[in-house]
């Protein structure tokens, strides 16, 4: 009963698993087979009994389908069977017609083909004419692209480029040879670019050749206009007594019309001949490559290119040659150059849009100045000449006015000059002390002999002496020599010399007036200065020619009022002015004249030295000669004649030389009797030296000097005539007991040196007095010499304790 409840409910599932074979598609029919597997057991040959019955059924159905078609099948058989013989009649039929239609057609078709093929190529002529005039205008602007290149008309060229892209080219660019013109104009750019630039670097090569005639056109014709400027400023300062030359106003002032004539004649001949920047340089290269550039749309390619090179050609121009500061015309060369650098770039700056600006140029010329004034530091501190100096001076002067007239600021460079001024006054400096030497080298020393009127006014012409008692009578002798006058005159020459660095520099009569009395301080004060006191050092020059400087220094400090007065006439600027600056002669020459006294001082003890050495005392002399020693004589007789010269010197001069003179007369005969290297000295040594010192305080005493007021000057021998006081009349024992009081007959009279000269003479006495001791006064004055030399030495001992 189970197994039939099962195949029933199988049978079921089977149909509908056959209708879904007979429905779906070949391609799914897989799981629904695998369904049929996945059943109950038995389930595929029950599904196969189910199949096969399901085929028998379908056969069943096509048989009886075939069995009602079949008559209808039949008759159309035996329809086709009759209709065959009428086709083939119609074949032939229609196969004859065809061949009489086509024979027919033939001549038709000939005659169509040839219209056809003559319409077909009028189309064609037709439309190569349209294609050939739309080509012709972009072949002729083509043909005259070539022609532009060929003929170097670049920009040109590059405005016909760009009709024919923008205007030619769109309307065949389907054609190959347009796009082949299309290719090659990119080329044709590039070989403008290049052609352009190669004239652009032709034209930087000529103008760097050529800066140095621009820039010396161009410095000629603001020193031309500068000339005539300054020569009607003379003109008009000469007309209204505005000049400052002292005793030279006429003859400068027909200077002066002389030089504005000719600078008019200049100026009238030199009128058509007048050159710019354009007349020098052909600037078409640059306008050609800029606007070719600007064209193409590469403009700043081009400026920073123009302008990187000018920057390399301006540091090039900077860079100075080894050798510049040896001659002007190496500062010439480098400020020409500099210039005509410059002088172009305000010309394309003025001629050009952005090429350069105002900012470029400006930093251009500020790194320019900072290396044109650390050259010009450097390379004019090897300057020695001072010619060379004032040379380069004005060339700096000419160099900043030109570029200031083409808009450049120019103030440092007129800063640099004033740092130059220094070194040029250095030079001059240097140069006047050589003048200096020459001229104190030359001089004899001597008062000035005139010996007419005529002299004596050429001489006052030159330098300003004055003294009514001279001008009397002839032959007469000046006080100073010849120097003196030479020396004023130099000093002038001086002053006109530091003039000349003052001028054109744009700078107002009181700082001139302020310069030139500075300089003129620093000759006085140093190098005036140091050629005297060299001069009074050297071992040539004698007392004579000390008291000649000493005269002469007078006479200069004297006339440097004369000086001031000079400048003043110069500058306009007077010396009551709050700001002026006095001339510093009076120190500068009482220093010099200090230094000749201390050196007639020095001379005069060295003489005295010398006379001195000439001594030869017999130290063991046992009488003295009766007479003063011979060199002494002769050291006093020198000594009076030195002395007399000295009449010319100022009193306190004099009796200063007169003192020291004695003092050290009176040292060095004292420093004779105290030398350690003698070792005795007699009684009679003694009384010969006392006659010495007594002819020289009768020297003394005889006023070789005027001025000395009592015995004033036979105080310097004072020491020693109490020394020898003491050892004439041997009075020692008031000098024991008045040791010390201020009114001591021996009151300069020093403990030291009595016991060294009393033992010097105790040594004497027991070497001389071999028998002294049998004689009774002998023996008591060695006693006493003993004694004494006891009581001094604790005298002295007692002072040194006290000390």
């Amino acid at each position: 009963m189970a197994d039939s409840l099962e195949g029933l409910g199988a049978v079921p599932e089977h149909e509908r698993i056959l209708q879904e074979i007979e429905s779906t598609d070949t391609a799914c029919v897989g799981p629904t087979l695998r369904s049929v597997y996945d059943d109950q057991p038995n389930a595929h040959k029950k599904f196969m009994e189910k199949l096969d019955a399901c085929i028998r059924n379908h056969d069943k159905e096509i048989e009886k389908m075939c069995n009602f078609h079949h008559q209808g099948f039949v008759d159309a058989i035996t329809e086709l069977l009759k209709v065959r013989a009428d086709a083939e009649k119609l074949k032939v039929q229609v196969t004859d017609t065809n061949r009489r239609f086509q024979d027919a057609g033939k001549e038709v078709i000939v005659q169509t083909e040839d219209i056809i093929r003559c319409r077909i190529q009028q189309r064609n002529i037709t439309t190569v004419v349209e294609k050939l005039q739309l080509c012709l205008p972009v072949l002729e602007m083509y043909s005259k692209l070539k022609e532009q290149m060929s003929a170097k008309r670049y920009y040109s060229a590059l405005k016909t480029m760009e009709q024919l892209e923008n205007v030619y080219f769109p309307r065949v660019s389907q054609y190959r040879f347009c796009q082949l013109m299309i290719e090659n104009l990119p080329k044709l750019r590039e070989d403008i670019k290049e052609i352009s630039m190669s004239d652009l670097k032709d034209f930087l090569e000529s103008i760097r050749k050529h800066s140095d005639k621009i820039g010396e056109t161009a410095m000629k014709q603001a020193q031309h206009q500068k000339t005539f400027s300054v020569a009607l400023q003379k003109q008009s300062n000469v007309k209204f007594g505005k000049n400052v030359y002292i005793n030279h106003e006429r003859i400068l002032g027909e200077r002066n019309e002389i030089t504005l004539k000719h600078v008019l004649e200049d100026e009238d001949e030199n009128e058509e001949e007048v050159l710019t920047v354009q007349d020098l340089v052909d600037f078409s290269p640059v306008y050609r490559c800029l606007h070719i550039y600007s064209v193409l749309g590469d403009e700043e390619t081009f400026e920073n290119y123009y302008r990187k090179q000018r920057k390399k050609q301006a540091r090039l121009v900077l860079q100075p040659q080894s050798s510049m500061h040896e001659t002007v015309d190496g500062y010439r060369r480098y400020f020409t150059q500099i210039v005509g650098f410059f002088v172009v770039e305000d010309h394309i700056l003025h001629v050009t849009q952005g090429l350069v600006t105002r900012a470029y140029t400006d930093e251009l010329w500020n790194m320019a100045l900072s290396k044109i004034i650390a050259v010009l530091r450097a390379h004019s501190s090897y300057c020695t000449d001072p010619d060379l100096v004032l040379e380069l001076k004005n060339l700096i002067v000419i160099f900043a006015d030109t570029l200031q007239g083409y808009g450049f600021p120019v103030n440092r460079l007129f800063d640099l000059l004033f740092e130059i001024r220094d070194q040029y006054n250095e030079t001059l400096l240097k140069k006047w002390a050589g003048v200096f030497r020459d001229i104190f080298e030359e001089d004899n020393y001597s008062p000035i002999p005139i010996v007419s009127e005529e002299e004596y006014k050429i001489v006052i012409s030159k330098f300003p002496f004055q003294d009514p008692d001279l001008e009397k009578s002839f032959p007469k002798k000046l006080p100073m020599s010849q120097s003196v006058p030479q020396i004023y005159i130099q000093v002038k020459e001086f002053i006109y010399a530091s003039l000349k660095f003052s001028e054109s520099l744009h700078r107002s009569s009181t700082e001139i007036d302020d310069m030139l009395r500075k300089s003129t301080n620093l000759l006085l004060t140093r190098t005036l200065s140091s050629c005297l006191l060299n001069l009074i050092k050297k071992p040539h020059i004698g007392l004579t020619e000390l008291v000649q400087i000493i005269i002469n220094t007078a006479h200069l400090e004297q006339a440097c009022k004369y000086l001031e007065d000079f400048i003043t006439n110069i500058t306009n600027i007077s010396q009551e002015t709050i700001h002026t600056t006095r001339l510093y002669g009076l120190s500068t020459f009482k220093d010099a004249r200090h230094a000749a006294e201390g050196e007639i001082y020095t001379k005069l003890n060295q003489k005295i030295d010398e006379f001195v050495q000439l001594a030869d005392y017999d130290w063991t002399m046992s009488e003295p000669d009766g007479r003063a020693s011979g060199y002494l004589m002769d050291l006093i007789n020198f000594l009076r004649s030195i002395f007399q010269v000295f009449t010319h010197l100022p009193g306190k001069v004099a009796q200063t030389a007169c003192m020291s003179a004695c003092q050290h007369l009176s040292t060095s005969l004292m420093q004779m009797l105290l030398d350690s290297e003698l070792k005795q000295i007699s009684m009679g040594a003694v009384q010969q030296f006392n006659l010495d010192v007594i002819q020289c305080e009768l020297f003394a005493s005889s006023e070789p000097v005027p001025g000395f007021q009592g015995d004033t000057l036979q105080l310097a021998f004072i020491d020693l005539r109490q020394l020898l006081d003491l050892f004439m009349v041997w009075d020692w024992s008031t000098y024991l007991a008045d040791y010390g009081q201020p009114a001591s007959k021996y009151l300069r009279v020093n403990p030291n040196t009595a016991l060294t000269l009393l033992e010097k003479m105790k040594d004497t006495s027991k070497k001389n007095n071999i028998f002294a001791q049998f004689r009774k006064n002998d023996r008591d004055k060695q006693k006493l010499i003993e004694t004494v030399v006891k009581q001094l030495r604790t005298l002295v001992n007692g002072m040194s304790q006290h000390a």
